[in-house]
């Protein structure tokens, strides 16, 4: 009820145009654009599993990379065949109530718990999200929970993203989130340890860019779409050298 992307999500059949595009062909398409990777979202991924999962055996034999983005409702089996050709996740982790995922998207919270676990465990890159709705995922506690949960679970080192909410679909009653709460999610999460906050949805922002968890200096500017500062010798900080978790170039250039 409160989807961001509600006009994709929530589209029906004859409202979009349908393209016939079998997983080797959307592979070709990739290489034809030379494009570094593919991403599977918008809608849910997991509703194409089998698609998704083809397409990107296709992609991974070819030097493709594979993302999903995803609000990680899926099985462990499917699951695990998935991280074998996986290079990274965004996974929406809505909020740490199993009360509030039933009421705000009629799921559940243990298994998007229990699918970090298994990213983490299979040493799958992943990137966190939470969309911050007033009223709903805004309370300060909640956030500790949260950050506790992760910490003990899954680590310091996986990038958590505080997203600014905008009144959509069924909750356009609301007013979009003070950017002031977004800023003391942020700082509650770093002071827990999680070294890595990100906000979304706030243009210009320095909660958009990347610092060096070591001496602090600006790894990554970001400007929208657009990185006019990049800081990185490979994985590395230029600055202090310190190794900085992710996926970098330098890296899949040496497992290759």
């Amino acid at each position: 009820m409160n989807c961001q992307n509600y006009e994709i999500s929530q589209a029906k059949p004859h409202e979009v145009r349908i393209y016939e595009l079998f997983p080797d062909d959307a592979v070709k398409e990739a290489q034809r654009a030379d494009a570094a990777s593919i991403a599977y979202t918008y809608s849910e991924p997991i509703t194409f599993f089998e698609y998704m999962i083809d397409t990107a055996r296709l992609a991974n034999k070819r030097g493709i990379h594979n993302l999903l983005v995803s609000n990680g409702y899926i099985n462990r089996k499917p699951l695990l065949a998935l991280c074998e050709v996986l290079d990274g996740a965004n996974i929406n982790l809505k909020s740490i109530s199993d009360e509030i995922y039933r009421k705000l998207n009629g799921g559940r919270l243990q298994p998007v718990l229990n699918t970090f676990k298994t990213l983490h465990a299979q040493g799958v890159h992943f990137e966190m999200t939470n969309l911050v709705v007033p009223g709903y995922v805004d309370d300060p506690d909640m956030v500790k929970r949260m950050c506790d949960w992760i910490l003990t679970h899954v680590g310091t080192d996986y990038p958590l993203h505080f997203l600014r909410f905008f009144p959509r679909y069924k909750l356009d009653r609301l007013p979009p989130t003070p950017v002031s709460t977004l800023e003391q999610m942020r700082e509650i999460a770093l002071a827990a340890g999680i070294r890595y906050v990100y906000l979304g949805n706030v243009p210009r922002h320095e909660g958009n860019n990347t610092y060096c968890h070591n001496c602090g200096k600006l790894l990554i500017q970001r400007l929208g779409y657009f990185i006019p500062t990049f800081n990185m010798a490979g994985s590395r900080c230029k600055f202090c050298d310190t190794t900085i978790p992710g996926v970098w170039e330098e890296d899949q250039e040496s497992s290759a």
